[in-house]
């Protein structure tokens, strides 16, 4: 076995921020959306469901969308059921398909709280960087999620 490559001060830095960034940034993101009675994960769905044709989405799509394992999912799904945000139902061309799909409740709920939330992105985020920041960021990023997602 090799010599690890260790961090340089720099890259040890740069990693720590980036871990401090968004370990913060998803804290205050959660703390803020449970004023509405929802965590990260139930927004993230309710998101994907509205965005969805028929606001709808097969449950295996669904945890590819939100980065998650079936059973994870499906244990969220099963509380945002008892919320009356989203039902599942079977898929009639495939025996083994399920969709979830989101309620009119669902639909009222992310209407309701996509404002606070937008705010609140803009607040600890987006207002917080220049324009050739964000840019540097996504031009950054966007190679590693496409490689890391190749990984899954």
């Amino acid at each position: 076995m090799s010599a690890p490559r260790w961090l340089s001060p720099a890259e040890q830095r740069a990693w720590r921020t980036h871990l401090a960034l968004h370990k913060l940034l998803m804290h205050r993101l959660d703390r803020e959306l449970q004023e509405h009675s929802l965590s990260l994960n139930d927004y993230e769905i309710l998101v994907n469901l509205s965005e969805s044709p028929g606001r709808r989405m097969r449950m295996s799509d669904l945890a590819d969308a939100t980065i998650q394992s079936r059973s994870r999912l499906s244990h969220q799904i099963s509380r945002m059921e008892a919320k009356g945000l989203v039902v599942r139902e079977d898929c009639r061309d495939d025996r083994r398909g399920t969709f979830a799909v989101l309620t009119d409740e669902g639909w009222d709920t992310i209407q309701r709280v996509a404002p606070f939330h937008v705010a609140s992105v803009r607040e600890h985020f987006v207002d917080r960087l220049t324009d050739d920041q964000l840019d540097a960021i996504e031009e950054a990023y966007a190679p590693l999620v496409e490689q890391l997602k190749k990984l899954r």
